[in-house]
């Protein structure tokens, strides 16, 4: 008798299952999936070049800035600290300088995701086949809003 309340309880869960599974087929089937190459959006930027020149001038000064206090230290310990501190500025410094890009960049999938009536988008590094390539169309909407 337990046996068949087990079977009965494993053939309710198989079936729950496998309908789940198939509503979420479904529901793939029916989305419009983009696909993007984040590493050329990023590199097509029009502000990019500038951005990364920024970021080496900023980074040079940190390097320098530590440096200058590290030689005018004796403490081994308080020399490590100054490194990684200015280390940490110097990534800080990055970050706020790229920010703005990714969020210009985040912006203009949205709308031509939007645009092209998409659901979903997703990095082309995980995806083996299939999906509609936004790529280019991102890197001209950057392209186009940067000329105004």
């Amino acid at each position: 008798m337990r046996q068949m309340q087990r079977m009965v309880a494993f053939s309710l869960v198989m079936a729950m299952v496998m309908t789940l599974l198939g509503s979420v087929t479904v529901a793939a089937a029916e989305s419009k999936i983009g696909v993007i190459n984040p590493q050329a959006i990023l590199a097509n930027h029009p502000k990019f070049k500038d951005t990364q020149m920024m970021i080496q001038k900023a980074v040079e000064q940190k390097q320098n800035e530590a440096k200058l206090a590290i030689d005018a230290e004796s403490d081994n310990n308080k020399k490590a600290e100054i490194f990684q501190t200015k280390r940490e500025e110097a990534a800080m410094e990055e970050k706020r300088l790229m920010d703005p890009l990714f969020k210009e960049i985040d912006l203009a999938i949205r709308t031509v995701a939007k645009a092209k009536k998409l659901d979903i988008v997703l990095d082309n590094t995980g995806v083996f086949y299939g999906g509609i390539d936004i790529t280019n169309d991102i890197i001209q909407h950057l392209q186009k809003n940067a000329a105004k």
